[in-house]
């Protein structure tokens, strides 16, 4: 596997971001290697605020975890958890090692590997159904901080990840019916696929991809087939499993974001979808259930849209959702699991740093 060198991660992010927020000073840069990273854009909340937030989100999480990497409460001891944890400091620019929160993204990284089963699945200790959730998740936040880590631990991450990799590319190989083809499901030899665990092992395949690993192109375009078979084609919504299928709040942005990550900027049916998230994105703060995913998925679609429409949504986002933060730092809106919560919140927070290699758009991976 072709990986990031530490020192190139940290200074590609840097200077990526440099470019994109040249209005907000030079420090960008040196700043953003440091946890320090500068988000652009006029925002109804001022940027500093929003800053400040983000900082007691990531305070939270790394005075909750457990010395083992877990994290109390429910799914706290799977490892997906954890692994959007790992990537929330990652989001915001912190590294491995030396600095501040280093330790406790090596806590996050040795708890996932600890995860890893001989085959290097990482879904065992979730169970249930979601077992590919946490494999997809857990992998996605390897591949993520592959390059980024001692010698030491990349020896582990680079044992375990072609393993958890080729497991996707196993599961998405299981036959099924031409409506389920190309995506992923709750198991490994599931028959069938949903729209909300295709978006998270695309995601893994995506950033293995960009890292040098060996995913087939072919893989992600059946993937990108299956995502574009959920979408309604009346409103633009995509659905969990059909066109006429549920969620479609929460898992319109996770269609755009796929599309956009795997290269389909200014696709068609992500226009589509736009439109209409710009038209139902306030209904994220009345449901009862998944909030914190919709907001991720959400804010990671329309970042990869930009202009006015990212605009709308990140003005109402901070004005939202900051109000919504303990004291503690913590976000504490469903499923009984504060870090979860928090963890995704700071992601569809930071995601003007452009920190995380995944959601750094780069159209040359694919010209093969």
């Amino acid at each position: 596997m072709i990986r990031r060198a530490p020192l190139f991660a940290a200074l590609f992010a840097a200077l990526f971001a440099a470019a994109a927020f040249a209005a907000r000073g030079e420090g960008a840069a040196a700043n953003a290697a440091n946890g320090e990273a500068e988000r652009s854009g006029p925002v109804a909340v001022a940027p500093e605020e929003v800053d400040a937030s983000i900082e007691r989100g990531l305070a939270f999480l790394a005075a909750s975890m457990n010395p083992d990497g877990t994290y109390p409460r429910r799914h706290g001891s799977g490892g997906a958890v954890t692994s959007l944890a790992g990537m929330a400091f990652l989001a915001k620019g912190f590294l491995p090692g030396p600095g501040r929160y280093g330790s406790t993204l090596e806590r996050a990284v040795d708890c996932v590997l600890d995860r890893a089963g001989p085959d290097g699945f990482l879904g065992d200790a979730e169970g249930g159904n979601g077992r590919m959730y946490a494999h997809s998740i857990c992998t996605l936040f390897l591949s993520e901080v592959s390059g980024m880590v001692d010698p030491e631990r990349q020896k582990r991450i680079d044992a375990v990840l072609p393993g958890a990799v080729k497991i996707l590319l196993d599961a998405q190989n299981v036959p099924k019916n031409a409506q389920f083809e190309g995506g992923w499901r709750y198991q490994r030899d599931s028959t069938d696929s949903d729209m909300s665990c295709t978006g998270w092992a695309l995601m893994a395949l995506r950033s293995s991809r960009l890292n040098g690993g060996d995913v087939p192109p072919e893989a992600i375009a059946r993937a990108v087939e299956f995502v574009k078979r959920q979408q309604n084609l009346d409103d633009g919504s995509f659905r969990y499993q059909g066109r006429n299928g549920s969620c479609p709040l929460t898992l319109t942005g996770a269609g755009i974001l796929c599309l956009e990550l795997c290269g389909r900027h200014n696709d068609p049916s992500a226009l589509h979808a736009t439109r209409r998230l710009l038209e139902i994105y306030t209904d994220l703060g009345k449901r009862e259930g998944n909030r914190c995913y919709g907001l991720y998925y959400t804010s990671q679609g329309l970042f990869q849209t930009g202009g006015e429409a990212w605009k709308e949504f990140e003005n109402w986002m901070y004005s939202t959702w900051m109000p919504r933060q303990h004291p503690d730092g913590s976000w504490r809106e469903e499923e009984d699991s504060p870090a979860y919560n928090t963890a995704m919140m700071v992601l569809a927070f930071a995601v003007p740093y452009r920190q995380l290699p995944i959601y750094q758009r780069d159209e040359t991976v694919d010209e093969d």
